[in-house]
């Protein structure tokens, strides 16, 4: 090891970084102007999260898809990463359900990143952050089902996003109480412990089983932010106008929920 890097790295690797730098922020611009002019119609939607390596016939991919078709059914287009797994099962979804657009963000990978054939719309990024804006930006809600390091911080990067008051606390929803308890058995036993979590940050997430439950917390949180439009008057805003098209007082059944 020379100057903290290990030998296995390659010094042509380093100067194409180099060389690269400054067009790499063109190339970071494009994919913010590209994803802007894509998403900032589409309307109200949710973001599904998830492993790629899943297939047809699992049991939360099988989920995914049901899911995904009670979103769309519903009035929600559905955006994901646009590639296999849970990303194909949600776009395949919202595909059948025909109600709602479906939306395939992907990215640029040797292996697993291949576009599936179910999306409405989609678009190719070069930078997993620029890609990560457009998934968490316009979204009422994240469907979170069982994946890998890629699902976890996608995951995390949110309830940071929650967390920290940068974007209003709406849906996390886990999907798998089998899959994800262990990890929050973790949280529970260590970061929580040690005081770098509050217990309230438990709260930033819900984990379901029954999938109408992902419906019903999405809704209510929805017409939490209704509420908090309607007291900043931002009523006559464009956001307000769509989300009150699908989660009014009367469609969200506001009664049914405050019960729950």
């Amino acid at each position: 090891m020379q100057n903290g890097l290990p030998h296995r790295i390659n010094k042509d690797h380093i100067n194409d970084v180099k060389a690269g730098d400054s067009w790499s922020v063109l190339k970071i611009m494009s994919n913010f102007v590209e994803g802007f002019e894509l998403m900032k119609d589409v309307g109200p939607s949710i973001t599904v999260f998830g492993s790629a390596r899943l297939r047809e016939g699992d049991k939360y991919y099988e989920q995914a898809v049901e899911l995904s078709k009670m979103f769309a059914d519903a009035g929600f287009n559905v955006v994901t990463g646009g590639s296999n797994g849970i990303m194909e099962a949600a776009n395949k979804g919202a595909y059948l359900s025909g109600k709602a657009e479906s939306i395939g963000l992907n990215i640029a990978l040797p292996n697993e990143q291949k576009g599936n054939e179910y999306t409405t719309m989609r678009m190719e990024f070069d930078y997993f952050f620029a890609r990560k804006v457009m998934l968490v930006k316009y979204s009422c809600a994240y469907i979170i089902f069982p994946g890998g390091f890629g699902t976890f911080d996608e995951m995390f990067e949110a309830l940071t996003l929650i967390q920290t008051k940068k974007i209003f606390p709406i849906s996390v929803i886990l999907v798998g109480s089998d899959f994800w308890n262990p990890l929050i058995d973790f949280l529970k036993a260590s970061p929580l412990k040690y005081g770098m979590i509050a217990e309230e940050d438990l709260d930033l997430f819900t984990v379901v089983d029954d999938l109408t439950d992902a419906i019903r917390v999405t809704r209510k949180n929805l017409l939490k932010k209704l509420h908090e439009m309607q007291k900043e008057k931002h009523t006559s805003s464009e956001e307000y106008q769509r989300l009150e098209k699908i989660c009014n007082e009367e469609s969200c059944q506001i009664e049914e929920l405050s019960k729950k």
